[in-house]
């Protein structure tokens, strides 16, 4: 089987525990305003792999790899779902750690024959990082192009299989980093039972220049950075939500 490949990071850091060999996946039905990688929207372009390649190179170098494994990002890697599994299913028997970085955007519970792709998916999946754009539907939409119904189904789906999840959210002035919008989401996470982490990321604007050697518009064109203390207020709001939920929950018990 062939994937369609962006590029390849040998040394992630960020992508999930410890060192990680990242694997950039083309294709992407979202139009996220701060996407900082539109090059890999499109299905076309980019490199060709085998899983039995990629394998082999994260081998070459798997030494660097003692706590960390393979994590598939994108663009969205859900797109190509079918190599996805295999990749993620060869790394497990080989005793590698496999991290999925999406936004779930193509789930879809109603679908019996995709529902059992995904099923097979979350036996070979230690980890979902999950981005959350937006809790607000039509914000989400606003600042997407796409629902989050499916997204936020995603979440509860990923609980349902036990797997362990991180959530990701990106702060942004006057469309995320507004305090009813993060409490709700807090509020939302705070009912995953198997929430290991929340990663709120303050806005930057370098995705700027690629946009201007793409020869595209940049959607939030003059919209100012987040800053590290934003960020940390963020947090807090988020996991008041989050913990007012599970007292809520736990009263109900």
């Amino acid at each position: 089987m062939i994937g369609h490949i962006h590029s390849i990071e040998t040394c992630g850091t960020v992508d999930g525990p410890g060192m990680r060999f990242v694997v950039f996946f083309k294709g992407c039905p979202m139009r996220c305003a701060y996407c900082h990688n539109p090059d890999t929207w499109d299905m076309r372009g980019g490199e060709e792999h085998t899983v039995e390649d990629l394998l082999a190179q994260y081998d070459s170098l798997h030494h660097f790899y003692k706590n960390g494994g393979i994590t598939a990002t994108g663009g969205e890697p859900l797109m190509q779902i079918d190599f996805l599994t295999e990749l993620f299913e060869k790394a497990k028997e080989k005793g590698i750690h496999t991290c999925l970085d999406t936004s779930g955007v193509m789930f879809n519970r109603n679908n019996p024959e995709l529902l059992a792709k995904f099923d097979r998916l979350m036996k070979a999946t230690d980890l979902i990082m999950l981005d959350i754009k937006h809790i607000q539907p039509d914000e989400h939409e606003k600042l997407c192009k796409q629902p989050n119904a499916n997204i936020l189904d995603f979440a509860k789906y990923i609980d349902e299989q036990g797997v362990d999840i991180w959530i990701r959210h990106v702060i942004v002035k006057d469309i995320t980093f507004i305090d009813s919008y993060l409490d709700e989401l807090g509020y939302f996470i705070g009912g995953l039972k198997n929430l290991k982490a929340l990663d709120v990321l303050p806005y930057h604007n370098m995705g700027e220049v690629k946009y201007e050697n793409l020869g595209m518009e940049y959607p939030l064109k003059g919209m100012e950075p987040m800053s590290k203390e934003d960020a940390i207020h963020a947090r807090e709001v988020i996991l008041d939500g989050a913990r007012r939920r599970r007292r809520e929950d736990a009263n109900q018990d």
